[in-house]
């Protein structure tokens, strides 16, 4: 290069080290400037223009109209410009490096130049020196307005979408900084996100896309199977036998899933793992850094630039290392979304087609498992692949740069390693074991519950409660056995993890001074060793891990959560087997609607046949019914027709449009009206007459919506005979050429059955010309009909007229003889039709095709995600009440009674109501919540174990600065051994307090989900029924397995973890701060930047997964019903339908997804940026005050700092974890009680003592709002006593009803009643025995409880002067104690309780004045937020209150406030009048 830059004009050396390093004022040789300066920027666009222009062929976007803004570029780049502007680019990230390249190798030159000038005291050329600053300001200019983007492209397709995703549209930098997020932060703070705030998917990952895309390689995988195995595609099929024999030959491949997955979504894998390479090299550059700055700062001589530029250097390369990262995670996060996308796309269009064969493989919870956590699974797994190659490389590159450190002693940490890894792999084994076995007890768990849901009814009519709950919490305590102990080798795991960079770090040390003498441990040496380790911490935890699951053939885990299971053979198996299309639509024979020629048909390959040798014509326009005993294949036959059966042999030719009446009806979650159209357009006259025809109409009167009711999952707020029709309408409707219909009379009553047969199927009915096959089994309407098949065992036995069919007096005739109808005998016919009309029940396929078959549930590990969908139709199936695959007489439900089904449903206004999101940050009451259920002691001492840890952390690294500073004697160290084991015994420590710290959290974790689930369980035990109605049990069962397995499982992990961050973000404070006091000017601004950051993030991310919860469930939902009515769904013709609406869901749910992921990003980049800050800030204080630092402490305190971006990170996203688990506790504890506000309701009540005797209380009307004072007065025997017997229920209502909270007390168990109400009576009764047996015989309150409530109740002094306290002995009746003190014990009692309704029955009426002062003041401030019922003799008690009731003959006279009955002058104010008070 040298003998290039001596020639020429401006002859010099390409590189001069006293010029440009070696003094105080650098500068660079001119031929380094008009070189490699300029060269720079050229060459990086070469590089980049072949890849980019590539890029801009195959994306194009319409072109963007010259407006000045792309005028004024185009005079600065023409060509580049003018075609990105064709090609629709809005925003070139290339032109913008570029420039920034350019400005960045022009600053240089610009400074040189002014120098030059200056020290010659003249410019040598000055038209080279004005052209140059004219170069650069029009470089500066260009880079300014790359920054700005264009309009949209001209022509590009009109965006209709009213929300669309500024990601799209927005320039390069925003793109790179997520800025483009902002504004939904913003509004995510101002107010809680709704649906419609979530922009649209951008058009590449939605669900028609990218599903698309996946199909296209999986059908390519197919079809290059299928051409090595052409025996497979001929059909032929190879004996068990042939296969043993040729079991030598190499097997044909198999299409793999895997492969179809890499080849869709491989490129976005590709750049993500560029971006991940460029990241972790870049890792390895601020230790270098750290290297140069303690060489500086140990080097008094140094020029104080180099610090600085060493200051700068290591913030750009943290700047840098932030935008690659965010970048990475953006495009790998992104990708396991269209994963997810793709495979519920791919399933859900499979599960359309597949074979019956496959259905009967596996239950409909195994299929909804597939989508919900298969597929999600493989989401979470996608960010964590590219740790299977960067682990290594950064173990590698970390231990290569060890050495160059520390020379080989650094092998030493390699085999503590090592030997490590067996270690860590062998505890996660085990605690996988451990999970593995507690999942069983979790199913098991989670199985009873849904059946006690089911039958809940029954539960409560034979007082079961008790003894189920007890099943409940037999296996919830072996649950929470295994739960300990996995907990405990989690602890254990925890404590590894903490001690190994720890331990390898001492060991590596400990080696280097102890092999020679004269190794010194010197400050650069032991913190860039530091500094390396911790770059190791991570990769060094993932490897056994990784390592572990890979022995498993499973993918890689997710950090913090169990490992995810390997692909379950059902996914491969649903792909590889879609339904053949059997049926036909074809031209017949002529007149012929359905012809099956000699047809054999079986629901699955390895079944014998259900139908042989079937020869059919059913001529077009015939009503043909199809009648034989049970199970000999009369739905199977429908079946067959409709292609869902596997043809063996034959022909089956079907012309024309299908409809379907399945036996069981089957009901979407929608509306009446949604139902009947299924799909299609409205035309009001043919809906109407399909209504009528259906015996709809008188349904709809008595619906709340009319027929815009909202049909519960499986039909479940109708009736059987209501679905049925609903079924059958929707067959009308579709005004298909063929209706095949699987007995749907037998689920309706009689006279409904009759005016079906007439209005619809029968000759005169709607349906008279076109063609019908009626399954059934009521014989008054085979007469009608135009011919019969009479099926035997699979075989057509018989086939003709109903007349001709009598007149072969065979064995149908007889049969019909005994069944005939008797005209004067109505009711035996139709007990002869109900007996006749039972569910096939020996034809199990056919019902499985229509319903899953549940019992298998009990194998299928049911995670937690899709319990809340399939549980729910389990209970929906076990209240249809229809006798489903039971052989019994279907059940009639009279006209009464649905119109009692349909008047409740009508008061209830909708059915079922929404489910509560909250909104908002989550109280502080959740949090005392939890802490109270661990223990306050437990979670005070994992507070104070934390604080300690941190110390001990500070205190290890302060004394390592200390060794490192120590002064030399003859080129060594003293006191290596002693600084060596304080160190030791410092680290030790730490790792021991965080272990005794885990080992804490998990006995009070355990606690707390042992206590919050009990008190769910006994709370539900004992709800009303009512509540069970309106409940849909799916909501209930989410309760008790996914809020309770976040309670037990992740709540305690990510508490630890927050205190972990929070401690370590603490230390890192002290010590930077500690090191370089000047620290603390920047530290404000800094923190209100990150709390800023915080607030918006916390809100907007609550928000998000909230809507993201809420949007998930209708998946599932959805892809199970449609697993379930499959068969309708075909037979309608109707798949593509059903795929739009699932995309839509999916759509839907991936938007708020999408957002979650966009916000993650946006914040990691703001906190970041905030911690990258604290690392110039720490390495520009220590160059500004090198004077009075010592290397060591630099060493100290930049080492710390760059910790601290990903501490600052991991504290937030814990935080944010945090908030979104304790959610749960906020469910269960909402499920766990039922709260009242103390609104008390009389309506028109009425009551006496006994049958016979005169009313006591004659229609009593008032309401009492939640927390208001009423007195009650009246004359002796008004009746005031009794309306608190009434309320307690001692006393039954005659006539009316008391509603508290809205809730008709006599639905209210009367122990749930009598225990959430208080009562102070007029007699204070104790029972001999202890104090604390009186005031709390259930042992239900803690001891503080109690000392709380008596000294409340002023009694404190008294029992605390009595030697036994709280179990001092009362006598019989209390006689030990006085009348006063007996009515404060009572007090204690109710203060006790805490009861939101407290009754005071005369209860000051015996006591002193000073007694009733001091039970008043209690009451006033102790009972202020309570309802307060009191009846008063003594009315200055109650001249404070809000309201008065004076009873007069058991009817309300008065009822104001004392002031306005006063100045009304009636009984009140005689009262008042008697007693002095007016």
């Amino acid at each position: 290069m040298d003998a290039l830059c001596g020639s020429g004009e401006l002859g010099s050396k390409f590189w001069d080290s006293n010029l440009s390093v070696h003094t105080d004022n650098p500068d660079l040789t001119p031929c380094f400037q008009n070189s490699l300066l300029a060269w720079v920027p050229c060459i990086y666009l070469w590089v980049t223009l072949p890849c980019y222009l590539l890029y801009l062929q195959h994306h194009h976007q319409g072109y963007i109209i010259l407006s000045p803004l792309s005028r004024l570029k185009t005079l600065l780049a023409t060509l580049l410009i003018q075609y990105e502007r064709l090609r629709g680019v809005q925003s070139s990230g290339v032109l913008i490096i570029f420039w920034f390249l350019c400005v960045v190798c022009g600053i240089i030159p610009f400074r040189s130049k002014i120098l030059s000038a200056l020290a010659k005291g003249e410019i040598s050329d000055p038209f080279r020196f004005t052209t140059f600053y004219v170069q650069f300001a029009l470089v500066l200019f260009a880079l300014v307005l790359s920054c700005f983007r264009e309009k949209p492209p001209l022509f590009s397709p009109k965006d209709v979408d009213p929300n669309p995703c500024p990601e799209a549209s927005a320039g390069f930098l925003s793109r790179l900084c997520f800025w483009w997020f902002t504004k939904m932060a913003i509004l995510g703070y101002r107010r809680p996100l709704e649906d419609r705030d979530l922009w649209s998917l951008n058009k590449e990952d939605r669900s028609e896309k990218v599903v698309e895309r996946l199909l296209k390689a999986w059908n390519k995988q197919q079809k290059g199977a299928a051409r090595h195995k052409p025996e497979a595609a001929s059909g032929k099929t190879v004996s068990s036998e042939d296969e043993v024999l040729l079991g030598a030959r190499p097997r044909p491949p198999e299409p793999s899933f895997l492969k179809a997955l890499l080849a869709t979504f491989g490129p976005s894998l590709l750049i993500g793992t560029c971006f991940k390479l460029i990241q972790d090299l870049l890792a390895f550059v601020n230790p270098q850094l750290l290297s140069i700055l303690i060489r500086f700062i140990s080097n008094p001589m140094a020029p104080a630039w180099w610090g600085f530029l060493v200051a700068g250097l290591m913030f750009v390369c943290s700047v840098m290392q932030t935008l690659i990262l965010h970048q990475y995670c953006q495009c790998i996060f992104v990708m396991g979304l269209r994963i997810r996308t793709a495979v519920v796309g791919v399933i859900y269009r499979k599960a359309l087609i597949i074979t019956n064969s496959v259905k009967r493989e596996s239950t409909v919870g195994e299929i909804v498992n597939l989508m919900s956590v298969d597929a999600q699974r493989l989401m979470e797994v996608a960010p964590f692949l590219n740790l299977l190659w960067s682990a290594p490389v950064q173990i590698i590159l970390a231990i290569y740069f060890l050495w160059q450190n520390l020379g080989p002693s650094v092998l030493a940490g390699v085999a503590l390693m090592v030997l490590l890894i067996p270690l860590n792999g062998a505890l996660a084994m085990k605690i996988r074991t451990f999970q593995v076995k507690q999942m069983k007890f979790k199913d098991s768990r989670t199985k009873l519950m849904s059946e006690i849901l089911s039958g809940i009814k029954v539960l409560k009519l034979y007082a079961w409660e008790p003894s189920f709950q007890k099943q409940v919490e037999g296996i919830r305590q072996d649950e929470l056995r295994l739960l300990r102990k996995a907990a405990y080798f989690h602890a254990v795991s925890t404590f590894i993890w903490t001690c190994t960079p720890f331990l390898v770090t001492l060991i590596t040390l400990g080696t280097y001074v102890s092999v020679d003498v004269n190794n010194v441990l010197d400050a650069e040496k032991a913190f860039v060793t530091i500094s390396l380790f911790n770059i190791l911490k991570m990769p060094l935890n993932m490897l056994p891990q990784l390592i572990s699951l890979m022995a498993q053939g499973s993918p890689p885990p997710c950090p913090g959560f169990p490992p995810p299971p390997p692909l379950p053979p059902t996914l491969p198996c649903l792909l590889l087997h879609p339904l053949g299309p059997l049926t036909l639509y074809t031209l017949v024979l002529p007149g012929h609607a359905i012809t099956i020629h000699n047809g054999t048909f079986t629901w699955a390959q390895d079944l014998p046949p259900i139908l042989h040798s079937l020869n059919i014509q059913v001529p077009k326009g015939a009503l043909v019914a199809v009648v034989g005993p049970v199970g000999c294949g009369k739905s199977s036959l429908v079946s067959a027709l409709l292609g869902e059966m596997e043809k063996l042999e034959g022909k089956v030719h079907v012309k024309g449009s299908v409809a379907y009446v399945p036996q069981q009806a089957w009901i979407q979650n929608c509306t009446l009206q949604e139902n009947v159209l299924f799909g299609q357009a409205l035309d009001p006259k043919r809906y109407q007459r399909a209504l009528e025809a259906c015996a709809l109409l008188a349904d709809l009167e008595v619906l709340p919506g009319r027929d815009q009711t909202e049909i519960g999952e499986k039909g479940i707020n109708l009736s059987g005979g209501q679905r049925q029709r609903v079924s059958m309408a929707r067959a009308v409707y579709s005004a298909a050429d063929i209706f095949l219909l699987d007995d749907p009379l037998s689920a309706v009553d009689s006279h409904v059955a009759k005016h079906i047969f007439d209005q619809v199927i029968g000759p005169e009915g709607v349906l008279a010309g076109k063609t019908r096959v009626l399954v059934t089994h009521s014989i008054s309407f085979l007469p009608q009909t135009d011919f019969i098949i009479v099926l035997a065992d699979g075989r057509v036995s018989e086939v003709g007229t109903y007349t001709a069919l009598l007149q072969r007096n065979d064995s149908f005739a007889n049969f019909l003889r005994n069944y005939a109808p008797d005209e004067d005998e109505e009711h035996l016919e139709e007990d002869g039709r109900a007996a006749l009309e039972i569910v096939d029940d020996e034809e199990v396929l056919p019902i499985e095709d229509t319903l899953s078959s549940h019992t298998d549930l009990e194998n299928e590990p049911v995670m937690y995600e899709v319990q809340k969908q399939f549980m729910r139709q389990l209970s929906a199936m076990s209240s249809e009440g229809e006798g489903q695959g039971r052989p019994v007489p279907r059940r009639r439900v009279g006209p009464a009674e649905k119109v009692v089904q349909a008047a409740e449903a009508k008061a209830s206004g909708a059915l079922v109501q929404e489910e509560k999101m909250e909104t908002g940050t989550v109280k502080l009451s959740v949090f005392w919540d939890y802490a109270k259920a661990m223990g306050l002691c437990t979670t005070l001492v994992v507070c104070l174990l934390y604080a300690g840890q941190s110390a001990a952390s500070i205190g290890a690294n302060v004394w390592l600065s200390a060794w490192t500073n120590e002064a030399m004697v003859e080129g060594r160290q003293n006191n290596t051994s002693l600084r060596l084991g304080v160190y030791a015994a410092l680290g030790i420590l730490q790792g021991l307090l965080v272990l005794l710290a885990a080992v804490t959290m998990v006995v009070g974790s355990v606690q707390a989900g042992r206590l919050l689930h009990q008190a769910l369980l006994h709370n539900k035990m004992r709800s009303p029924q009512s509540f069970f109605d309106t409940t849909p049990s799916g909501r209930i069962l989410n309760r008790f397995s996914k809020d309770i397995y976040v309670i037990d499982e992740a709540l305690s992990p990510t508490i630890l973890m927050l205190l972990g961050s929070f401690f370590n973000s603490l230390s890192i404070l002290v010590v930077v701060m500690t090191s370089t006091p000047l620290f603390a000017v920047v530290i404000l601004p800094l923190a209100v930047l990150y709390i800023l950051v915080q607030r918006f993030y916390a809100a907007t991310s609550r928000q998000l997964k909230r809507l993201e919860s809420v949007s998930r469930s209708p998946i599932y939902s959805h892809f199970s019903e449609t697993v379930t009515g499959t068969s309708v769904i075909r037979a309608y013709g109707r798949s593509q339908d059903f795929q739009a609406i699932n995309d839509a869901k999916v759509d839907k749910n991936q938007r708020s997804c999408y957002v979650d992921i966009a916000s993650n990003r946006w914040l990691g980049i703001h906190v970041e940026f905030t911690g990258n800050c604290i690392v110039l800030f720490a390495a520009l204080f220590a160059v500004i005050g090198r004077s009075s630092l010592s290397p060591g402490l630099v060493g100290l305190s930049v080492s710390y700092a760059l910790q601290v971006t990903f501490v600052l990170n991991w504290m937030i996203r814990m935080m944010s974890a945090l908030e979104s688990n304790i959610v749960a506790v906020e469910r269960v504890k909402e499920y766990s009680k039922t709260e009242t506000e103390g609104d008390v309701e009389f309506r028109n009540y009425s009551v006496r003592y006994r049958p016979g005797l005169e009313l006591v209380l004659k229609d009593l009307s008032l309401r009492v709002r939640g927390g208001e004072k009423v007195g009650i007065v009246g004359r002796t025997g008004a009746g005031k006593s009794s309306m608190t017997l009434c309320l307690f229920r001692v006393l039954e209502a005659a006539e009316g009803e008391i509603c508290i909270d809205g809730l008709n007390v006599r639905d209210i168990g009367l122990h749930d009643l009598r225990s959430r109400l208080t009562i102070i009576p007029q007699d204070p009764i104790l029972f001999s025995g202890t104090l604390r047996m009186n005031l709390d015989p259930s042992s239900s309150y803690s001891e503080e409880d109690i000392w709380r409530a008596l000294e409340l109740s002023h009694l404190h002094s008294f029992v605390s002067s009595q030697p036994a306290g709280l179990d001092f002995e009362c006598s019989e009746g209390g006689e030990n104690l006085s009348v006063g003190q007996r009515q404060l014990v009572c007090l204690a009692r109710a203060l006790l309780r805490k009861s939101r309704i407290l009754v005071l029955d005369e209860a000051t009426a015996a006591v002193d004045l000073e007694t009733d002062d001091l039970i008043q003041a209690t009451i006033r401030t102790q009972f202020e937020a309570c309802t307060v019922l009191t009846i008063a003799h003594r009315l200055n008690t109650i001249m404070d209150y809000d309201r008065v009731l004076v009873l007069d003959k058991g009817t309300v006279a008065e009822f104001d406030s004392p002031t306005n009955l006063i100045a009304a002058r009636g009984i009140f104010y005689g009262m008042a009048k008697d007693a002095g008070l007016a």
